[in-house]
């Protein structure tokens, strides 16, 4: 018999401005590197192993994030482990044209599974975030699903709130309230 999923809504989460943000060390032998040249295979490797929601094909990489080498070393990051195997990866990347130059985006945010459940994401996070505000951007977005429990709790407690546009939104944020009270999940709080 096969384990019964989560329910799973896509949903957006937003942080009011990129001030205070948590700062998490990366811990002894680990580090977070830019993205270089060739890393585009590390990408789908760990996106694959973690991402049980999305199929990720190397032509992914390119649709997400386009070939330009500089964007790609200032914004998209590496997660080494001891010995220099890439086993995270997240983007500080643009919001899009629909919100404005001032909103980035936390994209694409993957541990291998290997190594979750250790705290690593954090670190990578707080990269990913430092360096938002460091491009110029005032605030963040980003998007996961409600079956990515610790996703969303991780994104909780670095300031992102849930963004509810309308019926849909609520209704998923209000079955995650209920499945995981744990989160500490606040729908009356709004925006930041």
């Amino acid at each position: 018999m096969r384990p019964r999923r989560s329910p799973s809504a896509s949903v957006t989460m937003v942080r009011g401005d990129l001030e205070g943000l948590p700062h998490h060390p990366v811990p002894d032998g680990f580090s977070v590197r830019p993205y270089t040249p060739g890393d585009e295979l590390a990408w789908v490797r760990i996106q694959s192993a973690a991402g049980a929601y999305n199929v990720i094909v190397a032509e992914l990489f390119r649709a997400q994030f386009g070939d330009d080498t500089v964007e790609l070393g200032r914004r998209l990051f590496m997660l080494e482990d001891p010995a220099g195997t890439a086993i995270g990866t997240a983007a500080a990347w643009f919001g899009g044209s629909h919100r404005g130059p001032s909103v980035g985006r936390v994209h694409w945010v993957a541990i291998h599974p290997a190594h979750q459940g250790r705290g690593l994401a954090k670190p990578l996070l707080s990269r990913v975030c430092h360096t938002l505000r460091a491009l110029g951007h005032e605030r963040a977005f980003l998007t996961t699903s409600t079956a990515r429990v610790p996703a969303v709790g991780l994104y909780l407690s670095f300031g992102f709130v849930p963004e509810i546009a309308g019926d849909r939104e609520a209704a998923a944020w209000a079955a995650l309230q209920r499945r995981a009270p744990g989160l500490g999940l606040r729908l009356d709080a709004g925006p930041a």
